[in-house]
């Protein structure tokens, strides 16, 4: 079974939507993945995603309502085998509580699955419109794609 761990701040916008995503296209493709999200902050630990984007995941045929904040531990290092970071700054903070190379490896951020390399982040629409909040869903859901048919074609294991 593929493990695959999405990470961001709080844990209750883009984190949960990429796990929502990425769980209900799993689910779609009746594939062997267990997917789960967490925060590199604690500011929200038990609580559900943020009303908007629970909000914009549901007109978008996904559904995060049951999924609760959780902080991210060095544990998850050895549960999953990839951990996407929503951005440079969650990455840094991940990449801090690495204990070797192996841990360092398995973290990426995860729009580079849509342009390689050039380490672009999923902006965080905490504080915008609903319009960012449905730019984020638009973002991650390409980028879930991806995720997907490297999981399919044996890239991501």
């Amino acid at each position: 079974m593929t493990r695959i761990l999405m990470v961001c701040l709080g844990n209750i916008c883009r984190s949960p939507m990429a796990d929502g995503l990425l769980r209900r296209k799993v689910k779609e493709e009746h594939l062997d993945v267990f997917v789960d999200s967490a925060g590199t902050a604690n500011y929200h630990v038990g609580k559900r995603p943020d009303q908007r984007m629970c909000q914009t995941a549901i007109a978008n045929r996904t559904n995060i309502d049951d999924l609760r904040a959780r902080q991210f531990v060095v544990e998850d290092f050895d549960l999953f085998d990839k951990i996407y970071a929503m951005d440079k700054e969650n990455q840094i903070n991940i990449l801090k509580h690495a204990r070797n190379s192996t841990d360092k490896e398995k973290v990426e951020l995860i729009l580079n699955e849509l342009n390689p390399g050039k380490d672009q982040t999923v902006p965080d629409p905490y504080y915008g419109t609903s319009t960012d909040f449905q730019e984020v869903y638009t973002l991650l859901d390409h980028a879930t794609d991806v995720v997907i048919r490297k999981i399919k074609n044996g890239t991501i294991r």
